[in-house]
């Protein structure tokens, strides 16, 4: 059945579009899920994967406006993402629990790293499975590469028109200065401290102990408990729910898995190539083709120049 435009499963779980009130007639804690790699904005069709930050961000909302409400329970299986996701994020979780006083809590899956954590850290206590691993406190810039090397190679040649001496900074047809490599740094370094602060204040350590931690390495389950970066080891999600409920008085409210609507693929998304159905019939975004020739490499870096992020993501991945 539908409530409120939403769909209802047969087991209580609700399938909540953006938008669409969430509202409850009965007392209950919200379960939403954090997994995948942490993005801005909404995903289009072919591009959905498990992720979609806007709805993230309104089903917080919705909940913190909704009297029936009693807690908030975050599911979270991610390697980290995006620096401004993850604050945009962690700074609605953290203004849901000044705002309504309402217990937080984050269950870690098989990983809750980089990013993940840092959101975590808005969390009145944090449990995680005893196979998780988590930490990777750190930030990282993308990848910048000098195919200087290859384009004198291959004879190709390139200059761009630009003004201030710093402006074409990272690009790949260009040497990095030391001048540039200390801004880039400064850039990742401010990311830095900012990510230790949150995890100093949502842990209640002092900043130095949390900069020994904070060298970008993941720890194990056992491992993050003994420098606490979380509260408990738990068999599953159960447990974890029952922790929380046992520790906020919530023992007997039922808990309320809120899901999203997943993106479907339509048929434009076949007939274009951005999706494409595999072997075992199930669908799938396409991708291309894989080119060897330095060229063809030459040719991928060249649409990459000068798109760099930075990151709180976790590059080994459980």
């Amino acid at each position: 059945h539908r409530a409120n435009g939403n769909q209802m499963t047969s087991s209580g779980q609700l399938i909540a579009k953006s938008g669409n009130s969430i509202a409850q007639k009965s007392p209950y804690v919200g379960e939403l899920h954090i997994e995948g790699e942490i993005a801005s904005g909404t995903p289009q069709s072919a591009d959905y994967t498990t992720y979609d930050q806007n709805w993230l961000l309104d089903m917080i909302d919705q909940m913190k406006n909704d009297p029936n409400n009693r807690g908030l329970i975050l599911y979270v299986n991610s390697p980290g993402g995006s620096t401004n996701a993850t604050d945009e994020l962690y700074l609605k979780v953290k203004d849901y629990k000044e705002e309504t006083k309402r217990p937080v809590y984050t269950y870690m899956a098989d990983e809750g790293a980089s990013g993940a954590y840092y959101i975590a850290a808005a969390s009145d206590r944090i449990y995680v499975n005893r196979n998780c691993w988590t930490g990777s406190i750190g930030v990282r810039l993308s990848t910048i590469y000098d195919v200087t090397g290859l384009m004198k190679k291959l004879g190709v040649k390139a200059e761009t028109i630009h003004a201030g001496k710093n402006k074409n900074m990272g690009s790949v047809t260009e040497k990095l200065t030391g001048q540039q490599r200390k801004i880039l740094q400064g850039l990742v370094d401010d990311a830095y401290d900012q990510f230790v602060q949150i995890v100093a204040d949502g842990r209640s350590m002092p900043v130095s102990d949390v900069r020994k931690l904070a060298d970008g390495r993941v720890y194990t389950a056992k491992q993050a408990k003994a420098n606490g970066l979380v509260d408990g080891i738990v068999l599953s999600y159960d447990d974890a729910e029952k922790q929380m409920k046992k520790n906020g008085g919530l023992v007997g409210v039922r808990t309320m898995e809120i899901l999203h609507p997943t993106v479907s693929y339509g048929i434009l998304d076949y007939l274009t190539g951005k999706a494409e159905v595999t072997k075992d019939g199930k669908s799938r975004v396409s991708g291309e083709n894989e080119k060897s020739s330095e060229a063809a490499l030459l040719e991928k870096l060249l649409e990459e120049n000068g798109s760099y992020t930075l990151s709180y993501l976790s590059d080994i991945r459980k």
